[in-house]
C-alpha cells in the first residue's frame, strides 16, 4: 500500500525533473502563520520558538521539563517537520518555573525567540497556514520548462494529497492502523492510536483523490458531490450544477471535497458517490476499523492553491517560496515538479 502511496498521479503531466531536498537543515524552512497575534495579557506566555532537526513532541516536552509542568499543559497548533529549520508557537502556563524569563531560553534542537502573554493555551488547528521556503539542489530541468509547470501550479492549484509525512517513516504509521484493525496488535498508547488512525484516513482519501485527477475531476464540482467554502470548514451539499457554482469553483472559493472516513452522515451521491464507495471497498479494514474507533466522518478539499508563489532558478539550485492553509502538505506541491517528491525521507506532519 505504501508503494501505491509514493506513486500518486499528477494534474499537471508528468514530472518535469528531479533534485535532492532537505540536504541541510536550512533547505526547507517552515514558518508558522497563527493567524492572530498575542494578546500581551493572560495566563499563558505564547511563545515563538526557533527549532532545528527537532519534532514538535519533543520540543513540547523539553519546555514541560524546563517549566516543571505537565506534558499536556503545553499547547501547539500543530505539527511542524523534524529534518528543517522551524519557526512554531507553544503556550505555557504563566505559573511555570521559568516565570517570565523564556526569551532566550534554549534546549536540544530549540531556542525562545520571543515570549508574550496571552489568555489562551493553543490548541491543534488554531492556525491558518504556513510558510515554506525550500531549496531543491541538483536541480536538472530548464528555466522556460519550470516557469510554465510553476504558472499552472499558480493558476490551477495542485491534488491536496497527505504527503508521505502523515504514514510515518516507511509506512509504519499505515501499517499500525492495518495491524490494529486486523486484530494483530493492539494500540494502548493515546498518540500512537491518533497517527494510526490519521494515517488510515489519509490513505484513503489519497486513494480517492488520485482516482478524481485520472478522471480529470479533482479541480472541478459534480453534482451529487460535498464542496467545501475555501479557507474553512464549512461544507455543503451540490445537489445541482448552475453557473454561479462553476464561477465560484474556477475562483477557488469553493472545492470539491474527499472522505476523511468515519462515522457520520456526511453522503455524496451520484458518480461521485459511486466512486468514493468503489475506492473505499478496497480499503475495508481501514473503514471499518477507523468507524469502530468512532471518529467522526469529515472531509476535506481535494485541491489546493499555493498562494505568494515565488521560485528562483540559479544554475542546478532551484529556489522556492510558497504559503500554504493549514493541512496542506509542502510535498504535494513539489510532487507536482519533481520525479521524487514522495520518496524523500518521511518527515513529521506539515500541519
Amino acid at each position: 500500500m505504501l508503494s501505491e502511496l509514493k506513486q500518486l498521479p499528477r494534474a499537471h503531466g508528468g514530472p518535469i525533473g528531479s533534485g535532492r531536498l532537505r540536504v541541510a537543515a536550512e533547505d526547507f524552512v517552515v514558518r508558522e502563520w497563527l493567524g492572530f497575534e498575542a494578546d500581551g495579557d493572560g495566563e499563558h506566555w505564547l511563545l515563538s520558538v526557533r527549532k532545528r532537526d527537532a519534532n514538535t513532541h519533543w520540543v513540547a516536552k523539553q519546555l514541560a521539563k524546563l517549566a516543571k509542568l505537565m506534558p499536556r499543559e503545553i499547547g501547539y497548533a500543530g505539527l511542524k517537520d523534524r529534518h528543517a529549520l522551524c519557526e512554531q508557537s507553544f503556550t505555557v502556563p504563566v505559573r511555570s518555573a521559568i516565570g517570565a524569563n523564556w526569551e532566550g531560553v534554549q534546549g536540544e534542537g530549540f531556542e525562545v525567540l520571543r515570549a508574550v502573554r496571552h489568555h489562551r493555551k493553543l490548541k491543534p488547528g488554531a492556525l491558518q497556514g504556513n510558510d515554506f521556503a525550500i531549496v531543491v539542489r541538483d536541480f536538472n530541468v530548464g528555466p522556460l520548462l519550470l516557469a510554465e509547470r510553476m504558472t499552472a501550479i499558480a493558476d490551477q492549484g495542485v491534488p491536496n494529497y497527505f504527503g508521505p509525512q502523515r504514514f510515518g517513516l516507511e509506512g509504519a504509521n499505515l501499517q499500525r492502523a492495518e495491524d490494529w484493525f486486523s486484530g494483530r496488535l493492539q494500540v494502548t498508547d493515546h498518540l500512537q492510536r491518533s497517527f494510526a488512525l490519521s494515517a488510515a484516513r489519509a490513505a484513503i482519501f489519497n486513494a480517492v483523490l488520485a482516482a478524481r485527477v485520472r478522471a480529470g475531476t479533482w479541480n472541478r464540482l459534480q453534482a451529487g458531490e460535498v464542496a467545501n467554502l475555501d479557507g474553512s470548514q464549512s461544507v455543503f451539499a451540490v445537489t445541482e450544477l448552475d453557473a454561479t457554482l462553476i464561477e465560484r469553483c474556477q475562483q477557488f472559493d469553493v472545492h470539491p471535497t474527499g472522505p476523511l472516513v468515519g462515522s457520520g452522515d456526511i453522503r455524496v451521491q451520484g458518480a461521485v458517490g459511486a466512486l468514493e464507495a468503489e475506492v473505499a471497498s478496497h480499503y475495508q479494514v481501514l473503514v471499518d476499523g477507523v468507524c469502530r474507533a468512532g471518529v467522526e466522518k469529515q472531509r476535506r478539499a481535494l485541491r489546493v492553491r499555493p498562494l505568494q508563489l515565488e521560485w528562483q532558478l540559479q544554475g542546478d539550485v532551484l529556489q522556492v517560496r510558497f504559503r500554504l492553509r493549514r493541512g496542506a502538505f509542502a510535498t504535494a506541491v513539489l510532487h507536482e515538479l519533481l520525479d521524487n517528491a514522495f520518496a524523500q525521507p518521511e518527515m513529521e506532519a506539515e500541519e
